[in-house]
């Protein structure tokens, strides 16, 4: 890398989310989600059930952009809310047999946009690459 250039790492890892989440998004189109809507999905299909704020926690948004999630994935029919029978002012969502339907598709397109990545550098830089994107998830307190 030429430092003369001003490049840094951190411009090509923008650049390359960006044109990676482009592509998901097109891949995504067909069944009417946003990303961040079929990472909700799947994160409900990991967790059971879970209120709107520990949602909002676990992805790092606000409570009301979780809101707004939500609302859409309910009037399409994919979560469901019920209110805690342990706390009267919390509702849980959960998925609902549409939601978990879904799950399927969604799956695979994840598949397909590894498939696509590993197209383009190759399964050796793809594990390269799985493992330091995961160390510095990690590193920057994500999970």
């Amino acid at each position: 890398m030429n430092k003369a250039n001003h490049e840094h790492i951190f411009h090509y890892l923008l650049h390359s989310a960006t044109l990676v989440e482009e592509y998901l998004r097109n891949e995504l189109l067909p069944l009417g989600l946003g990303h961040h809507q079929a990472r909700v999905i799947v994160a409900l299909n990991q967790m059971g059930e879970a209120s709107q704020v520990e949602l909002a926690r676990e992805f790092g948004i606000t409570a009301a952009s979780m809101s707004t999630m939500t609302t859409r994935l309910e009037k399409a029919g994919y979560i469901t809310r019920q209110q805690d029978p342990l706390a009267k002012k919390r509702n849980l969502i959960s998925l609902t047999d549409k939601g978990i339907l879904l799950l399927a598709e969604i799956n695979n397109v994840w598949d397909g946009v590894d498939s696509h990545i590993k197209d383009k550098i190759g399964e050796k830089q793809l594990s390269s690459l799985a493992e330091g994107v995961l160390a510095l998830r990690d590193g920057l307190g994500g999970k």
